[in-house]
């Protein structure tokens, strides 16, 4: 796997998002204003990112055996539209129901680590026409530097949601299957936009010694 450009990936997503949150069509009042909450976004959630690991909060609330990676009704959000990612939150854009998003993010229940909320922002982002709703990952514990989430908090909520799956699972899957799973994307072979290289290393020492260990049955080949 080539290395991971962080920065790279973090200015590719930056222009995905700027192509796709402020309308073209707008006049350049409303296309500035949109380019700055774009920005906030960012300095407030963390960088654009494609798919959160399956261990994220803001997805962690699926069917263990259709894992998912993105908030859609799987995980129990409603009235999501024309949706962007950052690695602490998303913004989505509806044109009607906005209400009915912040509420189904207030029926999610997270166990442990950390809580959503939601709420209407005032801007134009997407069409001039929608009702932009932010959804926040607040986390209990402090972020480590560059919005990285800790070890002890990222480790923990792999653990949280993988162990329970040995009840039916019958094969266990290789790191470089789960990689992506667990770090994110977008990734590289130690680290992501979501852990630090510590903390990737970590959780691959932790899930070979897992799937080692025969707990899942034998690992898929």
């Amino acid at each position: 796997m080539a290395a991971f450009r962080e920065h790279e990936a973090i200015e590719r997503g930056f222009e995905k998002a700027r192509r796709y949150l402020v309308p073209r069509e707008s006049t350049p009042a409303e296309r500035k204003k949109a380019l700055e909450v774009l920005h906030d976004l960012i300095d407030e959630l963390g960088p654009v990112v494609d798919w959160y690991p399956s261990w994220h909060p803001l997805v962690g609330q699926h069917d263990p055996r259709s894992p998912v990676r993105t908030p859609s009704e799987q995980c129990g959000y409603k009235g999501l539209d024309h949706t962007v990612h950052f690695a602490h939150g998303f913004v989505t854009c509806p044109y009607h129901d906005a209400e009915q998003v912040i509420s189904s993010v207030a029926s999610i229940n997270v166990p442990h680590g950390a809580s959503l909320s939601a709420e209407r922002i005032d801007a134009p982002l997407y069409n001039s026409g929608t009702q932009p709703v932010i959804v926040r990952c607040d986390w209990e514990t402090p972020l480590e530097l560059g919005k990285l989430v800790p070890k002890r908090v990222a480790v923990g909520l792999m653990l949280d949601q993988e162990i329970k799956n040995w009840h039916w699972t019958s094969l266990g899957e290789s790191w470089e299957t789960m990689r992506g799973y667990f770090l994110g994307e977008p990734h590289g072979a130690r680290s992501s936009l979501f852990v630090s290289q510590d903390t990737a290393m970590a959780m691959k020492r932790i899930w070979l010694a897992i799937i080692e260990s025969g707990v899942f049955g034998p690992v898929r080949h």
